[in-house]
């Protein structure tokens, strides 16, 4: 999982994170690939029809060549969480959340065009500058070179429906190292969307916080919208548990979590409390190893990914 993502496969099928061998070229990136993308967007392109055929997308890995992990070295910063149930187990492999909360508003689905084929991730609301910020995956806004379009946020969403309306990207950001060679220690994107109804995205829905170089080896809860097998993506989904970092191919965080495709994006909190549904993001669903089923990695929001949230967030 080096800078020319050794070994990396997308699976676009119901079965994304399952055990088998993978091997895929190098794709072809130019490595001063620009780290945003105005979008292009059809409204009335997402039809409950065409959610629900959306196909999951999700990364899974093999080892391959060694690689150098990189050094993070720096202060840790904090943005509060902005927004207006019961216990739940922990840990948790994975699981409809029904506790309710602000969480069950700020994640939703994430929708667009790859090419000629419909797919979708997840994502969640986040505090920011502009109050329209979406965190998600960097492979769910970029992959094999190109920008995904028709990008749309639904937040809430509800088995085709969307209680809070379809937010339309007015442009993607990834990190400046995943943008130019999809570097899987850095698969993070964001969006920034437009007004819906004379509402920004925080004022609809509310925000989550969000935390840079917090450390490894925390208590955290996931959230995603998995749409493969044995998940159909009409439900929040967690997991939660004591997270380590991944040994093998990258610095990411370590989750046990059954999550399957299309919950790629969704986020990772620390210090979440269950019964308000607010926490500090701290991660995104982003990879699972081919051979280590029911185990989730996410990417160490260092600079890297800093730098790209305050490109989105004051634009």
């Amino acid at each position: 999982m080096n800078r020319h993502r050794t070994a990396l496969s997308v699976l676009l099928a119901a079965g994304a994170l399952v055990a088998g061998a993978l091997t895929a070229a190098t794709p072809s990136i130019a490595a001063d690939a620009p780290a945003s993308f105005r979008q292009q967007h059809t409204q009335g392109f997402w039809t409950a029809e065409r959610m629900r055929a959306a196909v999951p997308l999700d990364v899974t890995a093999v080892p391959g060549a060694a690689r150098t992990p990189v050094a993070t070295s720096a202060t840790r910063t904090t943005v509060a969480p902005t927004a207006a149930a019961s216990p739940t187990a922990f840990p948790q492999a994975g699981g409809a959340w029904t506790a309710g909360g602000a969480v069950v508003k700020t994640s939703g689905r994430v929708f667009f065009t790859m090419g000629d084929r419909t797919a979708s991730c997840s994502g969640d609301s986040i505090t920011s500058a502009n109050g329209s910020t979406v965190i998600t995956a960097g492979h769910c806004v970029k992959y094999q070179g190109a920008w995904h379009t028709n990008w749309v946020f639904v937040p809430a969403y509800n088995n085709g429906s969307a209680p809070y309306g379809q937010w339309s990207a007015t442009k993607t950001f990834a990190t400046d190292q995943w943008a130019a060679s999809e570097d899987m220690n850095m698969d993070v994107g964001l969006a920034v969307v437009a007004p819906l109804n004379g509402q920004t995205l925080s004022q609809a829905v509310g925000a989550q916080g969000i935390a840079f170089n917090g450390g490894y080896n925390k208590k955290m809860y996931s959230f995603g919208f998995p749409a493969a097998a044995p998940y159909d993506g009409t439900k929040l989904v967690y997991c939660s548990g004591n997270t380590g970092k991944d040994f093998l191919l990258t610095k990411d965080h370590s989750l046990g979590c059954n999550m399957t495709g299309g919950s790629s994006g969704g986020p990772w909190f620390q210090d979440f409390n269950e019964a308000t549904g607010l926490g500090t993001q701290v991660s995104v669903n982003s990879f699972g190893y081919t051979f280590l089923p029911n185990r989730m990695y996410g990417p160490y929001f260092g600079n890297e990914a800093k730098a790209a949230y305050d490109k989105a967030q004051t634009s």
